[in-house]
């Protein structure tokens, strides 16, 4: 992936010694409808695992929530524990057969789904592993010791947040080295600025989730399809370039279950943004 003329930074050593792609990909898709239970090609789906790599993509997010279990183990056999690819995952986050997405921050839970991680994925340290939600019925510190401990015993090399404030991340930055932090954030979503402007102080990792979720949106359409047009792009690839203009620190992950749309996605690591450009995605104003 090359540097363009912005000068921005292609890569990101996360936790200081993981040096990834600044655009990676995220494995939530390729599990069935909802993000519960198997897809329903599972070969297709690790071929659009297989492709990401191919493609140079070498960063690829994941979490035992999704299937739940599914995305991880196709992840596991589709990579199996590959030198070059850097995986995380998430755990803390139970699903019910609703759908719904419930915290669940418990030391001991934490604990027992990172075998279930370490097995699904097929390998004896997984690279990243984050604390998927605070738990409002679990105490927050209490949570974060368990990823410390996880990483203690060799089991997960770095441990990241997600869905935090800044005051929980400097909680937690008192009880374990945080490699990252995942939050939701895009072009049309900043309402955890103060969250990324933390990390790019402290050399952390934003990991920004949904990251095109907001390109349909009243008032940053609009924006998108302009700069979009001008540089022969599609707009979320736009909406992808301006995260990566936006700040060194961002490590977009935009998931498909679909090759064709991964490659799309993967090309928006190429695109160059100019001033004129960057200058009008930044005046979208979120609040409007």
């Amino acid at each position: 992936m090359a540097s363009d003329t912005t000068g921005r930074s292609d890569t990101f050593d996360i936790g200081g010694d993981l040096t990834v792609n600044r655009l990676g990909f995220g494995a939530m898709r390729v599990t069935g409808e909802d993000i519960i239970g198997r897809p329903a090609d599972e070969e297709a789906a690790k071929r659009v695992i297989r492709r990401a790599v191919d493609l140079g993509v070498d960063f690829v997010d994941t979490a035992d929530s999704y299937g739940p279990g599914v995305s991880e183990r196709l992840i596991g056999e589709a990579l199996g524990d590959p030198d070059e690819v850097v995986v995380a995952s998430k755990a803390g986050l139970l699903r019910n057969r609703e759908g719904d997405w419930l915290p669940h921050g418990d030391p001991d839970f934490l604990k027992n789904q990172v075998l279930c991680s370490l097995d699904r994925l097929d390998t004896d340290t997984i690279d990243l592993y984050q604390f998927h939600r605070p738990d409002p019925d679990t105490d927050f510190e209490a949570s974060v010791h368990a990823f410390a401990e996880m990483r203690d015993a060799g089991q997960v090399a770095h441990v990241g947040l997600s869905n935090v404030t800044v005051e929980q991340l400097e909680t937690a930055m008192e009880i374990v080295d945080v490699a990252t932090v995942q939050n939701r954030y895009d072009v049309g979503n900043r309402d955890d600025e103060d969250v990324l402007r933390a990390c790019e102080r402290d050399d952390i990792g934003f990991i920004p989730w949904g990251p095109t979720y907001a390109v349909d949106d009243e008032g940053v359409a609009e924006v998108l399809d302009e700069v979009a047009e001008r540089r022969g792009a599609t707009p979320r690839q736009v909406a992808l370039a301006w995260l990566l203009e936006h700040s060194d620190a961002t490590l977009p992950i935009p998931g498909t279950s679909s090759v064709e749309h991964l490659e799309t996605n993967v090309a928006a690591a190429e695109l160059s943004l100019t001033g004129e450009d960057v200058r009008a995605l930044d005046g979208i104003d979120p609040q409007a």
